[in-house]
């Protein structure tokens, strides 16, 4: 997930307007308001733009050599788990626009009973996926690491980590400052 804003804030005024929504939730330097649908919650890329901009970099690094469509399932499993709408409804759309199948994107969530739909390589990637997002569980299980460590190379395994890890934060992201999902604001 990549979050950019186009909110229109006016902070002199104290109200941020986006369509028919008006909040009186703004600070001085304008980084309150819709960005978290109508809670007052901080509009993250405009409340720390140098840390949102080392986040987008992050994302954009990981990516590279991978393969677009494993990206978005990476990036859909993680939100599936971590209960992130927002980041769900992006990268579902992200993936049928590049020409994933609605089957395939529909089994996600369940892919260990679907494995058909699956290439082993996915079915690693989507258990190390579930491993990292839930480290906290059981930390990654050796079995979970192995087995994508032989269908990835080294630099492979270290992209597919770090897309993980960038999924996950972007998750947090939008989860606490309530995102909203539909309202990709990366247009």
């Amino acid at each position: 997930m990549v979050m950019t804003t186009n909110t229109n804030t006016a902070a002199t005024t104290g109200t941020t307007t986006t369509g028919a929504t008006t909040t009186g939730a703004v600070t001085p330097a304008g980084t309150r308001g819709d960005a978290g649908g109508g809670t007052g919650r901080i509009d993250f890329a405009k409340a720390a733009p140098k840390v949102f901009r080392a986040l987008v970099g992050f994302d954009a690094a990981a990516r590279e050599g991978l393969d677009p469509a494993l990206v978005e399932l990476i990036q859909i499993r993680a939100s599936h788990l971590n209960h992130c709408a927002y980041c769900l409804h992006m990268h579902t759309n992200d993936a049928r626009k590049a020409g994933e199948s609605e089957d395939r994107l529909h089994m996600v969530a369940v892919w260990r009973e679907a494995r058909h739909f699956f290439t082993p390589k996915e079915q690693a990637a989507l258990a190390l996926t579930e491993a990292v997002t839930r480290v906290a569980d059981a930390g990654v299980p050796d079995d979970v690491y192995a087995e994508a460590a032989a269908h990835f190379d080294d630099a492979e395994l270290g992209h597919v980590l770090a897309l993980i890890l960038t999924i996950n934060t972007w998750n947090r992201v939008a989860l606490s400052t309530a995102k909203v999902a539909g309202t990709d604001e990366r247009r």
